[in-house]
């Protein structure tokens, strides 16, 4: 290293070091991806949980975001590390494909990767490890099928739901509410739900929140909520059998494409002009009155005139309202969205049993709610809270429930949670282990002791002994054959999580298993790090 000095003299140093600096291969490579992956699982593995901690992250900008959802903490993390990256994207992809369990299969793939650590420092090949992680993967995805159970539930018989729904819930800070957040997810779900096909299309699930009020206040409308009032105050803020004009076209005069001028320069002028314009005005809003229209949704705003012409002609109006609302507002109330004031006709106008304009706390905002629409099949949760920061985890808390109740409705199959899942499915995979004659079988068993890191986690996050707990649940496991028994996380005195009514879905469970074993494969096979400076 040497200093040097610019023709400004302004110091800069020369590194020297550069070319003679080695690149990471083979087992440093591996340690080194190693440690990044198990660097990341370890900053999740406190939030495992329903005593698990939260993370505060503060964003460059200074807003901040307290959540333990890990999907968040990880989307929200600032990751340089190519491994760490590929530790979001597993995280993200639990999230895409199932909602929840984003937590635990990052703490399960870091656990891998521990395992992995002690086996390479054995000497056993990378490629090896890989091979019996896949082995011991397979055999852990069918246990998981044989000891599942099938939930029966319908449109009255919502519990076994609405306890899946609870076991999310009780991981998040809005536990308290859990058993009301969770019947309003349950019955949105179900709202929106094609149970003959076996499908839910969560996009007609609108999640609205509004700061003021207590979490306990968070409502199920069966209609639309938008953030938007009346766009004059004399207007009447409440319509029955509404027949509502969606249109995309602004309330104003069609402007010239071409740059333009007008000059007027008498009091003659001036009135035409006025009079064309209020003609223009009369004839847009006669034309929403001839339809049959009493309520007329607009994307766009419109001037003070038209607005007086429209309060005047007895037209309460609503402007300003976005894209992705008004698509909402048409698929719920079945009416068609209209781009021209000439194509609006009375089979385009959507039916709504009743819109009111609702006033919140002593600032008086107001709300527009759309209910009894003629498509009951779009619905809004409307979550209160005391900030901003309660309100944007309770919006992700009701989305991992959301998921929880699709993935139910599709595949009907759960597990138990608390740990015993993970438990009975690292009993099986270390006696599958001995019918393996290879160097495989150390790492099928490997495989098993870190599907013991979730229950381990989750002791530990309780405040209890976890080697001693683990170690009591696994015998009482083995000796009753019985794969039910967890962690007793709330302390209820009973270690039977079938009694505690926890649940997890079992295609979310898979997937934590599948997902953490494709990416920790990828890590091992990964024996040389090039840098940029070296393409």
């Amino acid at each position: 290293m040497a200093l040097a000095f610019d023709e400004f003299g302004r110091p800069f140093i020369i590194l020297r070091e550069q070319e003679t600096k080695n690149r990471l291969r083979g087992l440093d490579a591996q340690k080194a991806n190693i440690s990044a992956g198990k660097a990341v699982a370890r900053i999740l593995r406190t939030s495992l949980g329903p005593k698990g901690m939260d993370k505060m992250l503060q964003s460059p900008d200074g807003d901040v975001i307290i959540s333990n959802d890990g999907a968040t903490i990880l989307e929200q993390m600032d990751v340089d590390n190519q491994i760490a990256k590929l530790m979001v994207e597993l995280s993200r992809s639990q999230d895409y494909e199932i909602g929840d369990g984003t937590t635990g299969v990052v703490v399960l793939a870091g656990s891998l990767l521990e395992q992995a650590e002690r086996l390479l420092e054995r000497g056993i090949h990378p490629i090896r490890i890989a091979e019996g992680y896949e082995m011991a993967s397979r055999i852990a995805v069918e246990h998981l099928e044989q000891i599942a159970n099938k939930f029966e539930f319908g449109e009255t018989i919502l519990e076994p739901l609405i306890q899946t729904c609870m076991t999310t819930l009780s991981s998040k800070i809005v536990n308290r509410c859990k058993r009301s957040l969770a019947e309003i997810a349950v019955k949105a779900v179900l709202a929106v739900a094609d149970l003959e096909r076996k499908d839910v299309n969560l996009d007609l699930i609108k999640v609205e929140g509004k700061v003021g009020g207590k979490l306990e206040d968070t409502e199920l409308v069966y209609g639309i909520i938008v953030d938007k009032d009346m766009s004059h105050p004399q207007m009447p803020k409440q319509i029955v059998d509404a027949n509502i004009a969606i249109l995309t076209c602004p309330f104003e005069p069609p402007k010239p494409k071409t740059k333009h001028k007008v000059d007027i320069d008498t009091v003659e002028k001036f009135q035409t002009l006025r009079k064309q314009e209020q003609k223009y005005f009369d004839d847009m809003v006669q034309q929403c009155k001839d339809v049959g229209a009493t309520l007329v949704i607009c994307q766009w705003g419109f001037d003070d005139e038209a607005n007086h012409l429209l309060m005047h002609r007895n037209l309460p109006a609503v402007r300003w309202v976005g894209g992705v609302e008004l698509e909402l507002i048409a698929i719920a109330t079945g009416g068609r969205i209209v781009p021209r004031f000439q194509e609006l006709t009375a089979e385009k106008l959507g039916k709504a049993g009743i819109v009111r304009e609702k006033a919140f706390g002593t600032t008086k905002d107001r709300m527009l709610y759309i209910e009894h629409c003629a498509n009951s099949r779009a619905v809004t949760i409307f979550i209160r809270g005391g900030n901003k920061m309660i309100i944007e985890e309770t919006k992700r808390s009701i989305h991992d429930a959301l998921c929880v109740a699709r993935n139910l409705i599709r595949n009907n199959s759960i597990v138990y949670g608390g740990g015993s899942a993970e438990i009975a499915c690292s009993i099986a995979v270390e006696a599958a282990a001995d019918k393996y004659p290879g160097v495989e079988q150390y790492a099928i068993r490997a495989f098993g002791d870190a599907l013991e890191s979730i229950p381990m986690a989750l002791a530990e996050n309780s405040g209890l002994q976890p080697i001693e707990t683990l170690s009591a649940v696994k015998s009482q496991q083995i000796k009753d054959n019985y794969p039910h028994f967890g962690i007793d996380c709330n302390d209820v005195g009973t270690n039977d999580m079938r009694e505690q009514n926890v649940f997890e879905t079992l295609i979310g469970k898979q997937q934590q298993i599948l997902l953490a074993t494709q990416v920790v494969k990828m890590i091992l096979k990964i024996d040389d790090v090039i840098s940029p400076s070296e393409y």
